[in-house]
Order: structure tokens, then C-alpha cells, then sequence
């Protein structure tokens, strides 16, 4: 297993950009050292877990189409090794079915090609500042709502005592709806929090998250946490048991 490496200062975030493009790999590596970042590159899906294995990123920005494995199952791979630093896919596939594929085997987000470059650094810059970092207090703040607990300085979830390995997007979504227990939540509001001003995607990627999220939380016999209220959103609020 992959051990994550300590949280670094802002000046250190490491970014690996996996692609098999020598020029988009030159660009974005560029780009992302203008911006402050220290960029890493990796040719193919090998090359990129061997990087990791040698020293975990921050954040992968890894294309799907790579000539030995599809970036689907190197996000597989990557997720399997027990690092869970957030994934930005890119891809010119658009899909639903292939959106849920590269969910499910750990993908935090999609970037459709071509894309803007303000886009795709607005979008690294988002998913790096829900992991903490850039957040001078070191305070530990814990959200609960009935047994379930969050601890936002740890990223730590339980419910009854028992730890809950969540993604980083479940992650974001569960802080959400905590930090408005008891309260209708739209939609667009939920997107707007947890995907950014700047998301444009399918919002039935949110769907797909809460079946994620209530899979994770909502054990058998206990109330059920997050209710749906049709035609408006989602709502973090006690039901009866689940079966």
C-alpha cells in the first residue's frame, strides 16, 4: 500500500499530469509551475503508478485514452493502493455510462476535451482548497448529526464509533449537507458547493454520489440520514431504518 505523504505548504503541491502527449504534457506542466504548483508528468499508466509508488501527488490529472492502460484502470489501481488525493480525468468521452464508469472506479471529476485552461485550473485550484489546503486554521472542528460524526480538520468520519472511508468528493458532499442538517437543499446549491461555481456537467453525477454517500452511512437497521425531496434536492434528516 501506498502511504500518503504529510500535507504540504501551498508552494509544494505536487500535481501529476499522466498523458501520452509530449506537447499537452509540456503545456499543462508549464501552466501549472506558472501557477505555483510543482508539476510531475508520466507517459503511460505504468509510468504514472510507478511516480506515485516513488512519491504520491496532491492531485492526478490523468487522460483516458493511454497506450498500455485506460486512465479508468489506472484510476482503479490508484484507488486500490489506498491513496485517495483527488482525480481529474480527461477525456473527450461525455457519456453517462462512461462518466459512471470512471466513477466508480474512483474518478473525483471530468474535464471535457478541448477545454479551457481556466476551466482546468479552476477546477484543480477547487478540488486542492476542499482538501484543506491554504486553510490556516488547524482547529479541529467536529460536525454531528445524530451518531454520525465529521471531524473537518482529520477528514474522519464515523457513525456509532465505527470509521467510514469516504472518497474525496463523498467527502465534500457528506460536509455539505452537515453543515445544514434538517434543511432542504437544492439542487444547484449542492453543485454549486461541492462541484464549484464553474460546473457545467450532467448534474445526475449527483445522484450517483448520494447512492454513493447513503451505501457508505446508512447501515442496515439503523434511521436513514440523507431523504430525498422530490423536484428540490436532498435533505440530511432522520428516517425510519433501513432494512
Amino acid at each position: 500500500m501506498i502511504s500518503p505523504v504529510a500535507d504540504p505548504t501551498a508552494e509544494q503541491l505536487q500535481v501529476l499530469v499522466v498523458d501520452d502527449d509530449p506537447r499537452l504534457r509540456l503545456f499543462l506542466t508549464g501552466e501549472l509551475g506558472v501557477e505555483g504548483y510543482c508539476p510531475r508528468e508520466a507517459g503511460d499508466g505504468q509510468e504514472a503508478l510507478l511516480e506515485l509508488r516513488r512519491q504520491p501527488a496532491d492531485l492526478v490529472l490523468l487522460d483516458w485514452q493511454l497506450p498500455d492502460f485506460s486512465g479508468v484502470e489506472v484510476c482503479r489501481r490508484i484507488r486500490a493502493s489506498g491513496l485517495t488525493l483527488p482525480i481529474l480525468m480527461l477525456t473527450g468521452r461525455d457519456q453517462i455510462r462512461d462518466r459512471v464508469e470512471a466513477l466508480d472506479a474512483g474518478a473525483d471529476d471530468f474535464v471535457i476535451k478541448p477545454f479551457s485552461l481556466e476551466e482546468l485550473l479552476a477546477r484543480v485550484r477547487a478540488h486542492l482548497r476542499r482538501r484543506g489546503y491554504g486553510d490556516t486554521s488547524t482547529a479541529a472542528e467536529l460536525l454531528q448529526f445524530a451518531d454520525l460524526i465529521l471531524n473537518t480538520a482529520t477528514r474522519e468520519v464515523s457513525r456509532q464509533g465505527k470509521s467510514i472511508n469516504l472518497t474525496v468528493r463523498e467527502y465534500d458532499l457528506l460536509c455539505c449537507m452537515m453543515q445544514a442538517p434538517n434543511r432542504v437543499l437544492e439542487r444547484t446549491t449542492i453543485l454549486h458547493q461541492v462541484w464549484g461555481e464553474n460546473h457545467f456537467g450532467d448534474d445526475n453525477l449527483l445522484d450517483v454520489y448520494i447512492r454513493y454517500l447513503r451505501r457508505k452511512i446508512e447501515l442496515p437497521n439503523l434511521p436513514t440520514l440523507i431523504q430525498t425531496v422530490r423536484g428540490v434536492g436532498f435533505m440530511l434528516k432522520e428516517g425510519e431504518p433501513r432494512p
